[in-house]
């Protein structure tokens, strides 16, 4: 069986920097990718707000910088999918494609995927007006019409948010309520900016190159009409990748680990870092931070374990 003092499961931004600091620190620690490095960020044509970037850059040219500083500092980075993570007396054992990996601490950065709408034009026109990141992606529509589609909590404090932005918010939700907190639907329904569209459901993404309108559909008496939008955030929920743990560790309502601030989960040795923790924010820069921190705890719990 191959054994590693840490084991990170997930190379996305939180995998990557927790990835860095702990091979720079001497950690014997492997990355653990189903996929290619980077995660969700390679999807994203462009990053604004990343520190260090006063023009911005690509997701896909950051997350590569990522990769080759990681395996500068003697970070291993292997392509396997895990089957399973269990608890043992000496610490954790993973089952993935390549055999038995015995770990004495386990980092899980395995992020969150946004649910999807799944109709017509949506995969077409992601990155090229439909989004599930307004705080990402919101500058791009400056003085634009764009639609939110969703009515929870998420879905109007981010349409909130664009109206900062945009020209106006077509907020639609498949409801004739909002679920959103009452106190967050009061600010929603003061704003001139936000027009709501009540009992609908988009049934299409659609343009040319980038997006131009929108298909909505009344649940209630199935009429459609096209709505011209420059475009699309999407907020119908996510989705966190924690199912390889939900047996062993406490995660909340919505499926994402609870974490203390040193991004140490309910059990001993199993660390939580990025979209799939529990958390208010979001976006790389704090998926780095959740990385950086959830390897430095990790060191000093193998430290302290004796297992360095």
């Amino acid at each position: 069986m191959n054994k590693r003092e840490l084991v990170i499961i997930g190379g996305g931004p939180a995998g990557l920097s927790a990835g860095i600091y702990a091979s720079r620190a001497a950690v014997d620690t492997v990355l653990l990718e189903r996929g290619v490095p980077g995660g969700l960020v390679i999807s994203t044509h462009f990053i604004e707000n990343y520190p260090g970037f006063s023009e911005g850059t690509g997701g896909p040219e950051l997350m590569t910088q990522m990769e080759k500083q990681a395996r500068r500092f003697g970070l291993e980075i292997l392509s396997t999918n895990v089957d399973s993570v269990s608890v043992t007396e000496k610490g954790f054992i993973l089952k993935t494609d390549g055999g038995e990996i015995m770990a004495g601490a386990v980092i899980m950065a395995t992020g969150a995927n946004p649910q999807l709408l799944g109709v017509k034009g949506e995969k077409e026109f992601t990155g090229l007006g439909v989004s599930y990141c307004a705080t990402c992606d919101g500058a791009f529509f400056r003085g634009r019409t764009v639609a939110v589609v969703g009515g929870g909590d998420a879905a109007v404090e981010e349409a909130m948010f664009l109206t900062r932005i945009v020209k106006k918010v077509l907020l639609i939700h498949r409801r004739g309520e909002l679920r959103a907190t009452k106190i967050v639907q009061k600010r929603a329904f003061e704003n001139p900016k936000i027009e709501f569209i009540w009992h609908s459901v988009v049934d299409e993404i659609n343009g040319n190159i980038t997006v131009e309108a929108i298909k909505v559909r009344d649940v209630r008496s199935n009429e459609t009409r096209v709505l011209n939008v420059d475009g699309v955030f999407l907020y119908v929920g996510s989705n966190p990748n924690s199912g390889l743990v939900k047996d062993i560790i406490t995660l909340d309502d919505r499926g994402y680990i609870i974490t203390d601030e040193n991004m140490l989960s309910s059990q001993p040795g199993l660390y939580a870092a990025g979209d799939v923790r529990q958390k208010l924010l979001r976006q790389v820069v704090t998926a780095v931070a959740d990385g950086a921190v959830a390897a430095v705890a990790a060191e000093k719990y193998l430290t302290e374990q004796k297992m360095l």
